[in-house]
């Protein structure tokens, strides 16, 4: 007895130490409250946005989905969203009788040293029908429950109402009015154009709203392709092109022309038309306030209710350009200001699409992009003008500064590319011990990596990651690249990465791996000597690897 009450006081001493002492299905709270589910976790712990989904269990009638998901909290380090503490979820519920069962699906991180991401968790829930808002009550089909409908819209519209001051909206202001004439015409007519602009806006939005929601989760997965990435930045630069004057975003003059029409109605059609193009031309700042609302509407699927969020999405957007419009002599004038505002915003968005290519362009291809982005930041900041006053010096070294950094980025980019030192190394040593470190490391091979550890008497260290990963890339960048953990792999191990997520799933079972980042030491014959969940720093990693 003594034995077994040791053993089993060791194992309880231990387990903390396994996964920060979580449990993905034992500690994150839920409950159903008034047609809506409430998760809760701990401190330290967060639940990614992206993976919420709520599902029947099959052979039962009616439906069960998640309403407009509650905007994320934060951003974790892929700039992911993210929930911390307690978030309620709506549910959207038609047709349910009885005692109702259904699966919810979520994943949960906890944070800080030794922080992991479990796969993503599936939970069993049993629930009364009228707990859940789904009784039948003679509803149409594909209506929503009403209950909390007014504050969601309310969400929305406060939304579209922030997103309308972005950087990348208000240059867009002089040249929209200009086109719709509201100028010269009085406040009603005014008032009148820019509701009609604000309707044309509001009839993309809808549209997008109802295309998400019909797409389904497919909508979110194809967003992470660099088919869709990959456009998106280009569309990003070639709006960042406009800001900096390099062409007007316009309608052809004889387009522009009839759209003005003639008579009474002049200039309704054309201010209409703007209105349904605005959308695209202000993406760049908008994009990530509406990504949350997209978001709600592809895991709930309400087509209705998705297209209805974005029309008040987009009102809301819209009570800018109704101002402006209305009082149009209160626009302030053209000037040097304004250009160097639009030029400003231009900086901004062309940094954004580089940024959304930071994971799919070759190192050399983004360090080039970034190395353009110092060039532009230099001559919008004046890096080539005089300088007038102190103001004005400090402005220009400022300026010389972000484009010293862009063409140092634009030598590393020539170096990555033709594998030829340009320049002294110095402080980026650590970029020649990252590629080093990526040398030693065989790919997807565990078969292979254990073979040649047994022929050589060593130990096989496994990392199994998955792209979604935070802590996963973290260790990429902080501590496989450490020269003392290279050393130690160099003279013990045969070091395999392996992708259990979608690469090799089958292996995900057959090494029991529940969280991102695991990493294993086994020995030739495949036999586990050691395991650590999520990242570690390098004197962390080291002290597991040597088995201290």
């Amino acid at each position: 007895m003594r034995r077994w009450f040791w053993m089993l006081f060791c194992l309880a001493a231990l387990w903390p130490l396994s996964a920060q002492g979580f449990d993905p299905q034992k500690d994150v709270g839920i409950v159903v409250d008034k047609g809506a589910l409430r998760l809760t976790v701990p401190a330290k712990v967060h639940l990614k946005v992206a993976f919420m989904q709520v599902a029947l269990k099959p052979g039962q009638s009616g439906s069960l989905k998640t309403g407009p998901l509650p905007a994320a909290t934060a951003q974790d380090e892929l700039g992911d969203g993210i929930w911390r503490g307690s978030v309620v979820v709506p549910l959207v519920a038609e047709g349910l009788t009885g005692e109702v069962e259904f699966d919810v699906t979520y994943q949960p991180c906890t944070e800080g040293e030794g922080g992991v991401c479990f796969a993503p968790t599936k939970r069993a829930m049993k629930v009364a029908a009228g707990e859940l808002g789904g009784e039948s009550t003679g509803k149409a089909k594909g209506a929503a429950p009403s209950e909390g409908l007014w504050g969601l819209f309310l969400i929305a519209f406060l939304a579209g109402l922030a997103a309308s001051v972005t950087p990348c909206v208000y240059p867009m202001i002089p040249i929209t009015m200009a086109v719709i004439g509201a100028k010269g015409g009085g406040k009603a007519r005014g008032f009148a154009l820019s509701a009609t602009l604000v309707l044309g806006m509001a009839v993309t939005y809808t549209l997008l709203g109802v295309v998400a929601a019909k797409t389904g989760a497919t909508f979110g997965a194809f967003a992470q392709k660099p088919a869709f990435l990959i456009p998106v930045a280009l569309l990003f630069g070639a709006f960042a092109l406009s800001l900096f004057g390099a062409f007007e975003i316009a309608l052809p003059a004889s387009l522009q022309a009839k759209l003005q029409g003639d008579g009474s109605r002049k200039g309704f059609a054309g201010a209409f038309v703007m209105g349904l193009v605005l959308g695209p031309i202000s993406a760049p700042c908008v994009g990530p306030v509406i990504g949350s609302v997209l978001l709600g509407i592809t895991q709930q699927g309400h087509a209705f209710l998705g297209g209805a969020q974005l029309f008040v999405f987009a009102l809301g957007m819209g009570v800018l350009f109704m101002v402006v419009g209305t009082f149009s002599a209160g626009l302030p004038r053209s000037g040097d200001w304004l250009v160097l505002l639009k030029q400003t915003m231009g900086l901004v968005v062309l940094a954004f699409a580089v940024w959304t290519l930071r994971y799919i362009a070759p190192e050399w291809l983004s360090l080039g992009m970034w190395s353009v982005v110092g060039l532009a930041g230099g001559a919008v900041f004046g890096a080539f003008g005089p300088a007038d006053g102190l103001l004005g010096s400090f402005r220009k070294g400022l300026a010389l500064l972000v484009l010293a950094t862009g063409l140092l980025l634009g030598l590393r980019a020539i170096e990555t590319f033709t594998k030829v030192d340009l320049l002294p190394r110095g402080g980026s040593a650590a970029k020649a011990e990252t590629e080093a470190w990526r040398k030693q490391w065989l790919e997807q091979d565990l078969e292979g990596a254990l073979a040649k550890a047994k022929a050589e008497g060593k130990v096989v260290l496994v990392d199994t990651y998955a792209d979604w990963c935070a802590q996963c890339h973290e260790l990429d960048e902080k501590t496989w690249p450490d020269a003392g953990v290279q050393a130690w792999i160099a003279a013990n191990a045969v070091a395999v990465r392996i992708d259990t997520d979608k690469v090799r799933p089958e292996l995900a079972a057959k090494l029991g791996i529940a969280s991102y980042p695991t990493v294993l030491v086994l020995d030739g014959d495949g036999k586990e000597l050691r395991r650590i969940l999520g990242f570690h720093k390098p004197a962390g990693m080291l002290a597991f690897l040597s088995g201290r």
